[in-house]
This record gives structure tokens, C-alpha cells and sequence, in this order.
């Protein structure tokens, strides 16, 4: 697996088009979102030329999983769709705290992954790790994320520094969550012990 990363003007416009599609297949066709955007290309108020883009390709150069990370200094997800998921709390804005969202590691090229599974997926854990490092780069300390459940699973499990920022809400029937990911290396988790029958 390869990841990618840059703004729209360092990215092919190939590439841009592939991960608008690659989200519309997950968010929309599998997830139910209903987001206003074009048909079979999903973009937001968010995609532009400040935004960052991650997308991991495997070997056949198939996006198998995106992300977006935006300086909280600037309009972003979390404060202006979902602030009611930190509780009161007023949304961050500060060069230290960036967004990271539309974050997907599904791989329609594998056969019996269903919607939970990109969580658990080896794509998931090295697109997140690349975009703790390239926060980093950028002189990142934390992020801070609109996320399913789900994720929260996977953050524990796989030793990343994370908690909510408030307790989860039900929106349009999914509980969502804010929660905070430190710009740290994490913890990976002791490998797992075969099972003895």
C-alpha cells in the first residue's frame, strides 16, 4: 500500500476525481449519507484548494482508503455541521488543532467486507498513521475528528492516543462521537497469541 498526500494543486487531477469517487461509493452508496453533491462524486464545502488530501492506493494503484485534514483556523466539519457533538464546548480553532475527516478504508476490491470491517482493516491503521505523520509535518499537536462508533474500537485496539470530546449523539440514527487523537507515535498492541484447541 502506498498513501498519497498533498493539496488539490500537488495532486493529479486524476487522482482528486478517484478519491470524490472512492468517497461517494463508501458514504453514500454504502453508508446511506444523504450529502448533497453530484452523482457518483462525493465533494463538500470543505474540498478546496486549502484542503489536504490522503488516499492510499494498493498495488494496482486501486484507492482502497481517503482522508481529509483541515487547520481548524479555517471552516471545517466539527464546527460548522456537528458542533453540537462537543457538548457545549466552543469548537477549536487554533494552528495546533487540525480536522480530520472523511476518513474510509474500504477495499471494494476484497471480497466480505461490510461497512464496520474498514475499521478494522491494516489500511485503516496506515492511513491513520500517515496522517498522524503528516500532521506532524505540519507542526500538528492534535486533531480532533467527527467519527461512527466504530472507530473508537479501532483507536483503542491498535494503541493510538485518542478520547471523545463529549459523549456520542445520535445523528440521523448513527451515534457520533468528537473525538481528540494526539499527534503521537501509538502504542501498537502486543501481538495476539494463537488459540490452543
Amino acid at each position: 500500500m502506498e498513501v498519497l498526500s498533498g493539496r488539490p494543486h500537488q495532486l493529479s487531477a486524476q487522482l482528486l476525481q478517484s478519491v470524490e469517487q472512492y468517497r461517494y461509493k463508501v458514504f453514500v452508496e454504502m453508508l446511506g449519507w444523504e450529502l448533497d453533491t453530484p452523482p457518483g462524486r462525493e465533494r463538500d464545502q470543505f474540498d478546496h484548494a486549502g484542503t489536504l488530501y490522503l488516499a492510499a492506493r494498493d498495488a494496482k494503484e486501486e484507492i482502497v482508503g481517503t482522508a481529509r485534514l483541515l487547520p481548524t483556523t479555517s471552516p471545517y466539519l466539527l464546527s460548522e455541521v456537528f458542533p453540537q457533538l462537543l457538548g457545549g464546548a466552543t469548537p477549536p480553532c487554533d494552528p495546533l488543532v487540525w480536522e480530520l475527516s472523511r476518513f474510509a478504508a474500504v477495499d471494494f476490491t476484497a471480497t466480505g467486507q461490510g461497512a464496520m470491517g474498514q475499521f478494522s482493516s491494516p489500511v485503516a491503521v496506515g492511513l491513520l498513521e500517515e496522517a498522524i505523520a503528516v500532521a506532524r509535518a505540519h507542526g500538528v499537536q492534535r486533531m480532533i475528528t467527527v467519527s461512527p462508533l466504530g472507530i473508537e474500537r479501532l483507536l483503542r485496539r491498535e494503541g493510538f492516543r485518542a478520547h471523545r470530546a463529549a459523549p456520542p449523539v445520535m445523528v440521523d440514527g448513527h451515534p457520533l462521537f468528537a473525538c481528540w487523537i494526539e499527534v503521537t507515535d501509538r502504542t501498537p498492541p502486543p501481538p495476539r497469541r494463537p488459540a490452543v484447541h
